[in-house]
């Protein structure tokens, strides 16, 4: 099975709309001292993101053509870039940006393997563009 890759023509996600959480994977024993305590439920758990997009009409199209047609609908797997972390600069322990060979900046590299949230996506219209809210599940 070919797992599915995050269509390039989409723009990276609203930095101010990021919200991240992790699932908690224990499970809280039962006890009578009032200290709580805990064991683990499951060894990795998935975490929860929630993302945004501000999308033109033919990105639109792009988005809804994934989560429809090749995402099932939200039921198949996927690879995404990592929006906290693909794309943005390496810098050296100084705080200055880590050039290649040429004078280019080396940019870090990485993808979560996701699928859709509990929710399908939701959209609002606003002048000329739409912002696409959706959450993903990131697999661990």
């Amino acid at each position: 099975m070919t797992v599915l890759t995050w269509p390039p023509e989409l723009p990276r996600p609203l930095r101010d709309r990021y919200q991240a959480q992790a699932t908690d994977p224990r499970l809280k024993r039962a006890q009578d001292a009032p200290i709580p305590g805990y064991r683990k439920r499951y060894s990795n758990a998935a975490n929860g993101v929630q993302l945004s997009l501000v999308l033109s009409r033919l990105q639109k199209g792009v988005f809804d053509t994934f989560y429809r047609d090749a995402a099932g609908r939200g039921t198949k797997a996927f690879w995404m870039p990592d929006p906290t972390t693909d794309g943005w600069p390496l810098l050296t322990p100084g705080g200055k940006y880590l050039l290649a060979a040429d004078g280019s900046q080396v940019l870090m590299s990485k993808r979560w393997l996701c699928v859709f949230g509990d929710e399908p996506p939701s959209e609002t219209l606003r002048g000329m563009t739409f912002t696409k809210s959706f959450s993903v599940w990131v697999m661990p």
